[in-house]
């Protein structure tokens, strides 16, 4: 399978995307684990100025949500820009099934 650049720069941003969410999740898991075992406040345990024990893993899990939603952006921006080059194609016409008048569809059956 051929793939174009900008295709192989979409999989390495879902690569990307994919990896830190598996990361999060770890994290969140042992962090949760941990809260439940000492018994503390969701607020308070998450706050990294008041569990110094945690506060890196907290912090990188805002880190992590940062970057997934960064990565995810550009995967949106790609797939606006593909979709636009699509439309601009000679010879092809994507038209919004909302813009068609039902009669006029109706009436190219008929003709």
């Amino acid at each position: 399978m051929k793939t174009k650049a900008r295709d192989r720069e979409l999989i390495e941003v879902m690569r990307r995307y994919f990896g830190a969410k598996a990361e999060r999740a770890e994290l969140r898991t042992l962090l949760e684990q941990a809260r439940r075992a000492t018994g503390e406040d969701i607020g308070r345990f998450y706050d990294p100025r008041t569990n110094a024990a945690y506060a890196e893993a907290i912090l990188r899990c805002h880190a992590l949500n940062g970057e997934m939603r960064a990565l995810m952006d550009r995967a949106q921006d790609w797939a606006r820009q593909e979709a636009g080059a699509l439309e601009s194609e000679p010879g092809t016409q994507h038209q919004d099934a909302s813009s068609v008048r039902p009669d006029a569809a109706a009436g190219d059956r008929q003709a």
